[in-house]
């Protein structure tokens, strides 16, 4: 098995142990991203993105955000010491060779609702990174699949010039097409966590080729994401759906901006042979296969903590 320093863009494993209390980060068989799997794989950063789901009430967005914060200190960072919050580029170099690198994001700011104190609290808590929207309109923008398909309203600029003004990574996967145009136009630090090309797999919440140019021409990284959904646009799947997006965004000129997003825990139907964070070997096997050993590296790691900012 080849065991390669990785960094995976987004999963959703506090969305699952904030739904089951009795979910044990280590090596619980109801999640696809564990310590176990992280250390056994060689992940060396992974992101845990607070998600809020649709069934809880609007008036306990946010608190049900602060409890996903709890989980993450409490059930993750403090009970393996291990695993270090990452917010710079500095904690990521001071990593220790047996250390995992832990990002804190926000999916969506539906938890802030019109509230930029809100916001303001959730960066303080360790967020390092926020994505805009999830699927749907929210306070700040319209996500990829709300029909009206608007852009930033004001506040979602006030938004993006707090991520600015704190050096914080402005996800803009899940955004309404002019939602990203808007935020391209105003963030300083834009990227996409979990996206795939549109060109070769039409679903609304794949970048379209303009769009990944885009972001190459802003020095940013895209993270392809194993959903089946995005790579083929059927519920099953093989690694070599992964590589054609892959090939397909460096051919874009693409190969010093893209990454991985795996989006575990977000997912029930997964790539074959790649069903946990602990099949990513599988994955590095295959990309040795076709790339040079720079370009792998470049893929599984380096984009990605390059275009992390540095606080």
């Amino acid at each position: 098995m080849v065991v390669l320093d990785f960094f995976d863009g987004h999963c959703d494993v506090l969305y699952k142990m904030f739904l089951d209390k009795s979910i044990a980060f280590y090596d619980s068989e109801k999640l696809q991203v564990t310590l176990k799997g992280l250390e056994q794989s060689g992940s060396k950063i992974q992101s845990f993105a607070i998600y809020i789901p649709e069934s809880v009430h609007p008036d306990m967005r946010f608190q049900a955000a602060l409890a996903m914060v709890e989980i993450f200190d409490e059930k993750i960072l403090k009970r393996y010491p291990n695993v270090k919050l990452i917010r710079s580029q500095l904690d990521i170099k001071n990593l220790e060779e047996d250390e995992i690198g832990a990002i804190l994001t926000l999916e969506g700011c539906d938890a802030i609702d019109s509230d930029l104190l809100k916001l303001k609290t959730l960066l303080k808590a360790g967020v390092a990174a926020v994505g805009l929207t999830w699927n749907y309109a929210n306070a700040v923008a319209d996500g990829a699949l709300e029909p009206r398909g608007a852009g930033l309203s004001l506040f979602g600029r006030e938004v993006v010039k707090q991520l600015n003004k704190q050096k914080i990574w402005c996800d803009v996967s899940h955004l309404s097409e002019q939602g990203f145009w808007d935020t391209i136009d105003l963030a300083q630090f834009p990227y996409a966590s979990h996206s795939n090309s549109y060109t070769l797999c039409p679903h609304p919440r794949n970048l379209r080729d303009d769009q990944i140019k885009a972001l190459i021409e802003m020095n940013s990284v895209i993270g392809i994401t194993f959903v089946p959904e995005f790579l083929n646009g059927t519920q099953t799947s093989t690694i070599t759906d992964i590589l054609r997006h892959l090939d397909f965004i460096c051919s874009l000129g693409g190969e010093h901006h893209v990454g991985f997003g795996s989006d575990f825990d977000g997912i029930t139907h997964t790539v074959e042979n790649l069903h946990s964070i602990s099949d990513y070997p599988h994955l590095i096997e295959e990309l040795i296969k076709y790339y040079s050993a720079s370009q792998v590296e470049r893929f599984l790691y380096q984009n990605m903590v390059q275009r992390f900012p540095a606080r």
